[in-house]
């Protein structure tokens, strides 16, 4: 069964490769534009293209039977589409539910023609490096709406729950939630990385508009949507999604794990 893994360069889609040989795949191939910056192992095949580019993916899809499809909206349904046509049989999507800007990428799989399984994390535990400035160079985290909380979850554990939806049985026509094990504050979040670094770091708390300034270095433009995000989850907290334990049989990877895993981001 031969697996092809888009965005192969990408943070998740690198995981899903190396998910996928340790669970014992030994036909992957991997998409990327810089298969060098990929740095994949040797019994990885690589192909070179990108989902945002159609036309570069026919070769890559030949003979594949089974495909991982990193998030690219604005093409997702061709892709898929071409997938569909060229024999492949069942595509895991990085998506989003319905209300979310992502969901166009589930959509367009589902139109395919293709078995799917869609896959719709919460925020990624990588995003607190935002932070890593901060800390590095102040020793506080200044930041807005410190008791808004949501439940995130580790890229490892998104790549792991893919490397299954691929290589396993029962995940067709699947949309599996994902989220981490607990719901934390961003306080919470930021005592958790100072207890990683073995010492107190502070946080203090501004307004929706400094945050926004401050985070825009880190961010850019980016920087008013997580802002406007963590306003909504400081009135409606994210719960916990059973879905990553139940399908894996483990718990899913704690911020505290994950801050001890990554610590030398913030020193």
């Amino acid at each position: 069964m031969k697996i092809l893994v888009t965005g192969a360069t990408g943070s998740i889609g690198r995981l899903v490769v190396d998910h996928l040989l340790a669970a014992g795949a030994d036909d992957v191939r991997a998409l990327t534009t810089n298969p060098s910056k990929a740095a994949l192992p040797p019994s990885v095949e690589v192909a070179v293209g990108y989902v945002g580019d159609p036309q570069t993916l026919p070769e890559a899809l030949k003979d594949v039977d089974r495909m991982y499809l990193a998030p690219v909206p604005e093409t997702a349904k061709e892709a898929a589409t071409l997938a569909a046509q060229s024999g492949v049989r069942h595509i895991v999507d990085l998506s989003g539910p319905e209300e979310s800007w992502w969901h166009s990428v589930a959509s367009g799989v589902e139109e395919s023609g293709a078995e799917w399984t869609h896959l719709w994390p919460g925020e990624f535990m990588e995003n607190s490096e935002i932070w890593a400035d901060q800390i590095r160079n102040t020793g506080v985290v200044r930041d807005a709406y410190g008791e808004a909380a949501n439940a995130m979850i580790a890229m490892s554990d998104v790549a792991a729950i893919a490397a299954e939806s691929l290589l396993g049985d029962g995940h067709a026509g699947q949309s599996y939630l994902l989220t981490g094990p607990e719901t934390l504050t961003l306080r919470q979040k930021v005592h958790r990385i100072g207890q990683a670094l073995g010492r107190e770091i502070p946080f203090v708390e501004i307004s929706h508009e400094e945050a926004v300034e401050e985070l825009t270095p880190a961010m850019g433009e980016y920087a008013q949507w997580y802002v406007d995000g963590y306003a909504d989850l400081a009135k409606t907290p994210q719960p916990v999604s059973p879905t990553f334990e139940d399908v894996m049989a483990r718990p899913a990877t704690s911020f505290a794990q994950w801050a001890n895993d990554h610590v030398h981001l913030f020193r």
